[in-house]
């Protein structure tokens, strides 16, 4: 999908929603459980009940690794089954050089067929580079991250900037906005203004509203630029809202609160 096809379905959908696909067999409704394929037959239920309402769908892929070939297969089947209107992210927070990274790029990019696929930049331009090889897919590079750890390292001072925003400058000069976005928490509100002076025209793609606590208002207010430049994530609190067997609506509900929000904000894009 390109960059223009992108704001053209928030446009359309009036919504900047991204849905975390991260199956936890733990906390699927029972009869879910009794089915030949859990994982996929689950998603397939979240999907359906949502695909009207986002834009983007982000499976991550270490809850599909984790059950092994079966996970696998149904990782594929997953995103197959997306529709085509809908970006897909496979969060497999790859990075490693030379032809390592080339071979990730080729399962997520060519045999999965997603859109685009988060890495880590930390081992520098070659362990990166090699995605962009790719035409037509995106590179959605970790910047400032929204969990606690993130001040261990990516706020450490560099000179009279800081890490994260050295990634994000480093960054520009590998790809472009057509092919790259930047991971950046929403937890991270007082940084994300600093980081869109610094890649005005670039997606960010956000977690941390919802479970975390991010606000959606601020993220919208901060991070905005004039095609909106945002895909909010929320995993736990749209496809966990409900563990019986109504967890499909449910999570429609959830799905519905938010672009329902999203929507008030795009208007002020157009006013």
């Amino acid at each position: 999908m390109t960059k223009q096809e992108l704001i053209q379905q928030i446009k359309i959908k009036q919504s900047f929603l991204c849905v975390g696909l991260d199956p936890d067999l733990s906390k699927f409704p029972p009869h879910i459980l009794e089915l030949e394929d859990p994982i996929f037959e689950f998603n397939k239920a979240i999907i359906d009940a949502t695909k009207d309402l986002c834009v983007a769908y982000k499976p991550n892929t270490a809850f599909y690794e984790a059950y092994g070939v079966k996970g696998w297969e149904a990782l594929e089947k997953t995103i197959n089954y997306i529709p085509k209107d809908c970006f897909i992210i496979a969060d497999a927070k790859r990075g490693d050089i030379g032809n390592t990274s080339k071979s990730y790029a080729k399962a997520f990019f060519e045999t999965l067929k997603a859109d685009a696929i988060t890495v880590a930049p930390y081992m520098g331009s070659d362990s990166v580079l090699p995605f962009y090889e790719f035409k037509d897919k995106w590179v959605v590079l970790l910047a400032l991250t929204s969990n606690q750890g993130a001040a261990d390292f990516q706020m450490l001072p560099i000179g009279n900037k800081k890490l994260y925003a050295e990634v994000v400058e480093k960054a520009t000069q590998w790809g472009t906005s057509e092919n790259t976005m930047f991971v950046v928490g929403a937890t991270q509100t007082s940084e994300i203004a600093e980081l869109r002076s610094l890649a005005q025209d670039y997606f960010f793609l956000v977690p941390g509203v919802g479970a975390q606590g991010g606000s959606l208002k601020e993220v919208f207010d901060f991070g905005a630029n004039a095609d909106c430049g945002l895909l909010v994530n929320s995993s736990r609190a749209i496809i966990y809202a409900q563990k019986d067997e109504n967890f499909a609506l449910a999570a429609k509900k959830e799905a519905l609160k938010m672009q329902t929000e999203m929507a008030l904000y795009l208007q002020r894009l157009v006013d």
